[in-house]
């Protein structure tokens, strides 16, 4: 996933319709909160991750590393910019 468009559209999208659903009372706030935190700790650490080792920035093992506080920061050019 080196585009740049497509690491927004898949990382912004899902939270958006999670944010739509409640925002419609589709699902309830207990049920939000769970998916928040799916979003937040599991997709986006798996995502930012891919990202950086398709562009051979980190390993493919190290794709967990990515939970670790600051580690976003510490590849924030490559994340959101390149």
């Amino acid at each position: 996933m080196k585009s740049l468009l497509t690491y927004y559209f898949l990382s912004f999208t899902p939270f958006i319709i999670l944010l739509l659903l409640m925002k419609e009372h589709l699902i309830d706030p207990i049920l939000f909160l769970g998916l928040l935190f799916f979003y937040v700790l599991i997709y986006r650490t798996y995502l930012d991750g891919k990202r950086l080792a398709d562009k051979s920035i980190i390993k493919q093992n190290e794709i967990w590393k990515m939970i670790i506080p600051g580690k976003r920061l510490e590849h924030f050019k490559e994340l959101y910019l390149k």
